[in-house]
């Protein structure tokens, strides 16, 4: 079975590259956004407050403890580790959580307009969407709001803030968000077309949990 976190050599390469690429997308704004990734049961890799992610350096990462305890790192960890922290707790499948500002998420959200997965692509990528209500950012109100919804989803968008995701990977982890933006894009061009019904067939995304489910039957039956 594969482990649910990397070491950390491996997660803070992956935490830089995905940080360069979701500032090339357009996904945060400056010193926008944060990203972490497991690096062992009790333990995540973060990014610093007020790095820009498209200039995160190795040295700049912080190890924190699930506790919330600094274990390695002189820079001060994000401000949104409250949430960070409380994404890994309810999720020990999750080896990366992603906090981004995708400007076309933001802007439905914030105005009451439900983003549609239109495209094959959007209902594999990002499932389900819950939404949290405005809570202030950074607070630990914010963060148990967040973890409760990911219970039942693995996205979840923050009214006038931005959008919380948790990935297996670094790879899933950006698809994962440029497909939350591109459904959103998709959604606020289908309004401006007068369109506020088309979604992707709900029986694609059907089929599609219906083979993982049987994969991981199997791969559990094996003994995996």
């Amino acid at each position: 079975m594969t482990p649910s976190h990397l070491d950390s050599a491996d997660a803070a390469d992956a935490l830089t590259r995905l940080g360069r690429r979701i500032s090339a997308a357009g996904l945060v704004v400056g010193a926008g956004g944060n990203l972490s990734v497991r690096t062992g049961p009790d333990e995540i890799l973060v990014t610093p407050s007020g790095c820009s992610l498209g200039e995160l350096d190795r040295v700049d990462l912080v190890t924190l403890g699930l506790d919330g305890q600094v274990r390695k790192g002189e820079a001060a960890p994000s401000s949104e580790s409250y949430m960070h922290l409380a994404a890994h707790r309810a999720r020990a499948d999750a080896v990366v959580a992603v906090h981004a500002h995708p400007p076309y998420a933001n802007l439905l959200a914030a105005t009451g307009h439900p983003i549609r997965l239109i495209t094959l692509d959007h209902a594999y990528y990002v499932r389900r969407l819950a939404v949290v209500a405005y809570l202030p950012s950074g607070s630990q109100e914010l963060a148990d709001a967040v973890a409760a919804r990911l219970a039942e989803v693995d996205v979840v968008l923050l009214v006038h803030h931005g959008c919380l995701l948790v990935a297996p990977g670094a790879e899933a982890a950006y698809e994962r968000v440029a497909n939350l933006e591109a459904a959103a894009t998709a959604t606020y061009r289908a309004l401006l077309l007068g369109d506020r019904t088309t979604v992707c067939p709900p029986e694609y995304l059907a089929l599609i949990e219906g083979r993982e489910a049987a994969a991981r039957a199997a791969v559990s039956g094996n003994g995996g």
